[in-house]
């Protein structure tokens, strides 16, 4: 079943069950698929889908740490229920060593010498890595290989 599938099916269940923080959280991850089809012109595949789910969910933790330092822990609570719903939508998470691992392929495959050769390495491992990854963490440890610190 395609992840869009999956969402309106989930959608359905959610408003049967009357699960509002569910069903509000799959609309807006809904509207930010179909906005993104629109802008790209095109259906998305299921990798572009976890990337703009990926980007809902790194706005739902800046949200929670930005609320967090305002001292709204009614809003951190909306916001954390949210990002708990998206993170079902999207594949497991990979651990730090697992994106050295990844990184480390793709500088031996792009033929990376040097921190120059960050642009190839990142458009290729963030391709093959969407949305299982936060691209900070990605950007740190190809930093850290590139320049020869140890990731």
């Amino acid at each position: 079943m395609a992840l869009q599938e999956k969402l309106a099916t989930d959608l359905k269940e959610a408003m049967r069950k009357g699960d509002a923080t569910r069903r509000s959280t799959i609309r807006l991850a809904m509207a930010a698929i179909h906005n993104a089809e629109i802008a790209q012109g095109r259906p998305l595949a299921d990798g572009d889908v976890f990337g703009v789910l990926a980007k809902e969910v790194k706005q739902r933790r800046d949200s929670i740490v930005e609320f967090a330092k305002g001292n709204r822990q009614d809003l951190v609570a909306k916001e954390e229920a949210e990002l708990n719903v998206l993170l079902e939508y999207l594949p497991q998470q990979m651990s730090r060593e697992e994106v050295v691992l990844a990184a480390r392929k793709v500088m031996g495959e792009v033929g990376a010498r040097g921190p120059g050769d960050k642009g190839k390495v990142m458009k290729e491992l963030m391709a093959q890595i969407k949305g299982r990854v936060d691209g900070q963490v990605v950007n740190t440890v190809v930093s850290e290989l590139l320049s020869g610190r140890e990731a």
